[in-house]
């Protein structure tokens, strides 16, 4: 299968339309159509229709192994382009929002180093295709269990710290004079859904989605009532508005996790070496 007829093919279907993929990719219609049409002749299979376009039940199964496959494609790219580039004097790190924290603000030098704060769920893929040089991801795990990350490509991932975690509730709610709470007692709850930010709750009910990565604006959301946020204790006793009450059960903590690939060297490898000093659990 030719990963460039797939990409057209991804292009058009995330698109819906032929002319706009030809406009993204830099062909011409007849150049995406003809594509569309060599990759179905080599399925077999019908992958879309026409009016309008979208993908068919084969076009759609082969959607969910198209993105892993590129992705892979295009991590093996960068892991190659490593070997032969010189060290960056400069790094780019990736970073979820929630694992901006002490370590990483004590760590950081003066100069010399980009922050992208990207949703959790693309930090593995920015560090494995090149476009970051480290990354650090958080999210919920029992304690000293690793997170479950997506298998992007071969990464390193080193252990940074785990700390404890709490909900932030509206100053008025119930249980916002307790010790401690525990997920069960909030089985009925509405919390916010926050995929930017992480720390989602796979069982919950959704009461609102905020699709930014902006912590001051979901702490606001909470403490207004839009709904219950699960957050480091430390940010959530930082939110200055609302209640933070600890999570007695079940046995969870926040971790965050460094992610590099295999070859890490110059301004990148001083970084990591910074980040990973020190006890592997002193946030």
């Amino acid at each position: 299968m030719d990963p460039h007829l797939l990409r057209t093919f991804v292009a058009v279907a995330r698109l819906g339309s032929f002319s706009a993929a030809a406009r993204e990719l830099g062909y011409t219609q007849s150049a995406v159509s003809q594509h569309i049409a060599a990759l179905e002749g080599d399925l077999r299979a019908a992958l879309l229709t026409r009016r309008p376009v979208a993908p068919t039940p084969a076009g759609a199964r082969l959607l969910e192994h198209a993105g892993p496959l590129l992705l892979r494609l295009d991590a093996a790219r960068a892991d190659v382009l490593r070997l032969a580039a010189a060290p960056p004097g400069r790094v780019t790190l990736a970073a979820s929002p929630l694992a901006v924290g002490p370590r990483l603000l004590a760590a950081l030098p003066v100069t010399g180093v980009t922050l992208r704060v990207l949703p959790p769920a693309e930090v593995p893929a920015a560090v494995a295709t090149g476009g970051c040089d480290l990354g650090l991801v958080d999210g919920p795990a029992a304690p000293s269990d690793p997170l479950r990350l997506p298998d992007v490509a071969p990464l390193t991932v080193t252990g940074l710290g785990e700390e404890e975690l709490a909900v932030l509730l509206p100053t008025g709610h119930p249980f916002a004079g307790r010790a401690a709470v525990r997920l069960d007692d909030l089985a009925e709850a509405r919390w916010l859904d926050a995929p930017g930010v992480g720390l989602a709750l796979r069982a919950a009910r959704a009461a609102a989605r905020y699709d930014g990565t902006d912590l001051f604006a979901l702490c606001a959301l909470a403490a207004a009532g839009h709904g219950l946020v699960l957050l480091p204790r430390r940010v959530a006793e930082a939110a200055g508005a609302g209640v933070a009450v600890p999570l007695s059960a079940p046995r969870l903590v926040h971790r965050t996790e460094l992610l590099s690939p295999g070859i890490v060297t110059g301004a990148a490898a001083a970084l990591a070496a910074r980040l990973t000093a020190g006890s592997p659990y002193d946030f």
